[in-house]
């Protein structure tokens, strides 16, 4: 009889956002539902192929972020999901067209940090978010592939 191993486990947590674009209109409902779409696209994409299992961070007081949490409080809600590695970052709006986003993923078996990298993309829109986590979740994957 063979058995099947279970896929390695991910948290994906929540992104943080900062605009500093200095746009007169305020946007933050708006950024607030692009950021948090983009993490369940990042989850959801992960997850998509049963390569991996992703499962949830939680803490008292969402979005469970480093910043919001403070890094050694997310690191220690990281580990207490029980998951083997955990993405997380946040994303920089920049200018009216340009946002950066940083990602970063940590095996928190070894506390190594196996990838880190900013990513550039144009655009205020449903659809750049979209394309940004589409892309940001092939990297991440391909990252713990190697792992």
């Amino acid at each position: 009889m063979r058995l099947i191993a279970a896929p390695p486990t991910v948290a994906v947590a929540d992104f943080d956002y900062i605009d500093t674009s200095g746009e007169v209109k305020n946007q933050k409902a708006e950024h607030e539902a692009r950021v948090a779409k983009f993490a369940e696209l990042l989850r959801a994409k992960l997850s998509a192929d049963g390569q991996f299992q992703v499962i949830p961070i939680e803490c008292a007081e969402p979005p469970c972020t480093p910043i919001n949490m403070q890094p050694q409080k997310f690191i220690d809600a990281s580990h207490r999901s029980g998951a083997r590695f955990v993405v997380y970052g946040g994303i920089h709006k920049m200018s009216t067209l340009i946002q950066n986003g940083d990602v970063e993923l940590l095996d928190l078996e070894t506390d190594k940090l196996l990838f880190k990298r900013t990513v550039t993309f144009r655009g205020d829109t449903d659809e750049a978010f979209r394309r940004a986590a589409v892309f940001v979740s092939d990297a991440v994957k391909e990252a713990m592939e190697k792992r």
